[in-house]
C-alpha cells in the first residue's frame, strides 16, 4: 500500500475525500488555519493510499480532475512525508513554522552579492523568498533572498529585538 496525490476540482477536496472514503479508500487531507479561516494546505490536492492495482476508481470519482502519475502508474509518495506531516498537526490542523522576522526589523545577509550588508526587512515576496530593503546608492532597493541567507541583524553584540527590548522599545507588530 502506498500513498498517492490525487488533484481534484477547486473547492472539492472534501467532496472528494468523501466520495473516495465511501468507495473503501483510505485518504488524507491535511489542514492548516490562516487569519481565521481553515484551509486544506495543498489547496485542489489530497493523498489517497492506494491497495495494489485498485486506482482507476480513482480517476472516476467525481470532481478529480487526475491523479499524479509516473509514466503509466500512479506516482508513489513516499511514506515518510505523510508521517512528517501529520507529526506537524496539533488538534486536527498543521501547525507551520512562523515567520522570525517583523516587517521593519534589520537583517543582514549571509551569502550571496550582498553578503553582510544590513538592510530592512519588507516580507515574504513568494514561496521562500524574502523581500530586503537595501540602501544602495541613496535609494531603498528591494532585494529577494532565500529565508536561510539572512539573519537578524547584530548591534553591540546583540540582535536589534533584544537592544530594543532592553532599551524599552516597543516592537510594531
Amino acid at each position: 500500500m502506498s500513498w498517492a496525490i490525487v488533484q481534484c476540482e477547486t473547492q472539492h477536496e472534501h467532496t472528494v475525500r468523501l466520495l473516495l472514503m465511501r468507495s473503501g479508500y483510505e485518504t488524507y487531507l491535511p489542514r492548516t488555519k490562516i487569519r481565521n479561516r481553515i484551509i486544506p494546505l495543498f489547496p485542489s490536492y489530497l493523498f489517497v493510499r492506494l491497495v495494489q492495482q485498485r486506482w482507476w476508481s480513482v480517476m472516476w470519482t467525481p470532481h478529480v480532475t487526475r491523479l499524479l502519475m509516473s509514466g503509466d502508474q500512479p506516482a508513489q509518495l513516499p511514506e515518510d512525508v505523510v508521517t512528517q506531516i501529520r507529526k506537524r498537526e496539533h488538534n486536527g490542523l498543521v501547525k507551520l513554522p512562523t515567520r522570525q522576522f517583523k516587517k521593519g526589523q534589520k537583517v543582514r545577509i549571509l551569502r550571496g552579492s550582498f553578503q553582510d550588508c544590513i538592510g530592512l526587512y519588507e516580507g515574504m515576496s513568494g514561496k521562500d523568498r524574502e523581500r530586503v530593503l537595501l540602501e544602495l546608492l541613496g535609494q531603498a532597493v528591494p532585494v529577494e533572498l532565500s529565508g536561510s541567507d539572512i539573519a537578524p541583524a547584530i548591534v553591540d553584540g546583540l540582535c536589534e529585538h533584544a537592544t530594543n527590548r532592553r532599551k524599552g522599545i516597543k516592537q510594531s507588530t
